[in-house]
């Protein structure tokens, strides 16, 4: 009889102890996300697009903004393999 109060009472401690346990990970959760709004949000550098660049007869240079690089042509109407900035 004393043997059956042992096994009883140890299996409802158990049952108690499952039932419970996934409690415990939601509170230490939202203490988390309570944790997590305190911080101060971290200001990060905004990226700006990338530079066009031009190859004009003077070299290779980054063209400034409001530009673009167009086809340049010579007097006869041929390409002439180098490109003109042309701004707005």
């Amino acid at each position: 009889m004393r043997f059956a109060r042992i096994l009883t009472a140890t299996f409802a401690l158990a049952f108690a102890t499952a039932v419970a346990a996934p409690a415990l990970p939601a509170a230490a959760q939202s203490s988390q996300q309570v944790m997590k709004s305190k911080k101060k949000p971290v200001k990060r550098p905004v990226r700006s697009a990338p530079r066009q660049i031009a190859c004009t007869e003077f070299g290779c240079h980054p063209i400034p903004p409001n530009c673009r690089p167009q086809t340049g042509y010579r007097w006869d109407g041929m390409p002439s393999g180098y490109d003109v900035v042309v701004c707005r």
